[in-house]
Order: structure tokens, then sequence, then C-alpha cells
């Protein structure tokens, strides 16, 4: 990363490769347990980390947020953004679709959409991402996912709530 933040990632696997793989990482009771006995073995958690890390890191570009993203975004990961904007791209994408920080690379979230189109997944993008945890930054996001710690992470489409008071005109 460097002073400018992350570059955009082209993810190197198809959106329609990662959703025919997604259903082999989804939550089950196995997973479960692999992940609850993985959290009481810090070696063992630090390993399987890195392996994801590797993993995902050539795949998807991936940043280790913690509170992975990759399947509302059709497996581009918004962590790429050098604004590390989760919701959409920002005002300055140029009219070419490049990045405004990074001149000459695709914008993130312009890649997104084009994988989600092709694939029959643009109602995905609609969903509105949480603001991640930055506690869980470097952490598995597989072991989060096994146990039920991203419920929650998107929402349908609309207003989120975000718990401040109502302003009165």
């Amino acid at each position: 990363m460097g002073e400018q933040g992350p570059r955009p990632v082209r993810p190197r696997i198809s959106a329609r490769a990662s959703y025919l793989i997604a259903p082999l990482v989804r939550p089950n009771r196995l997973y479960r347990a692999v992940a609850a006995r993985l959290e009481r073995m810090p070696r063992a958690l630090r390993l399987f980390t890195g392996l994801e890390r590797r993993g995902k890191e050539a795949l998807y570009g991936c940043r280790m947020c913690g509170q992975c993203a990759l399947p509302a975004t059709a497996y581009a990961c918004p962590m790429t953004c050098p604004k590390q904007l989760r919701n959409g791209p920002c005002g300055g994408v140029a009219a070419n679709g490049d990045c405004e920080v990074h001149p000459g690379q695709r914008c993130v979230w312009l890649i997104a959409w084009e994988r989600a189109a092709a694939t029959g997944h643009d109602a995905d993008l609609a969903l509105l991402q949480r603001p991640i945890d930055q506690r869980l930054r470097g952490t598995s996001s597989w072991v989060h996912y096994w146990l039920g710690r991203d419920e929650g992470l998107w929402t349908g489409a609309g207003t989120v709530d975000l718990g401040m008071p109502r302003v009165r005109p």
C-alpha cells in the first residue's frame, strides 16, 4: 500500500468461477466446528489466516479487512479502492472508468459492476455495506463467517439506521 493507498485490482479469477466456488465455503456444521477449534489454537489460527490471506490476495487482491464483502461485490475486493469505499465508486471516477487516485487503472467499483452484470448478480451491488470493524483487520473473515459474525454485514437496499437521534426541522 503506498502513500496513495491500495491500488484497484482486477481479480485473477472470473466472477462466474467465484460464484461456482462460493458454496464450498458456506457455513455448515463442520466449518463452524473447525472455526471454533481454530480460535482455541492461536498458532493454527495464524497459519489458517496466512493461507486465507495468500489465496484471497492472489485471486482477488484481498486486503484482509476481516469482514469480507466479496460475495456482494461480484468478487472484486472493494478494499482495493484507494479510498476503501464499500458502497460504490467515489465521485472522482474518470469518464473512461479510471481510478481518480491511480489514473490508468480501472475503478474497482466499475470492475465489480461489470462482473456483476455479466453474471446476473447486479442486484447484489444494491446491498449497503456497513462500515467495517477496524479491530478485525488482519483476521480471518472465513472464521468470522463460519461462526456467524458476519450476519448483518450488508443490508437490503434502502437506508441504514445508524442509531443517530432524529433531527427535527
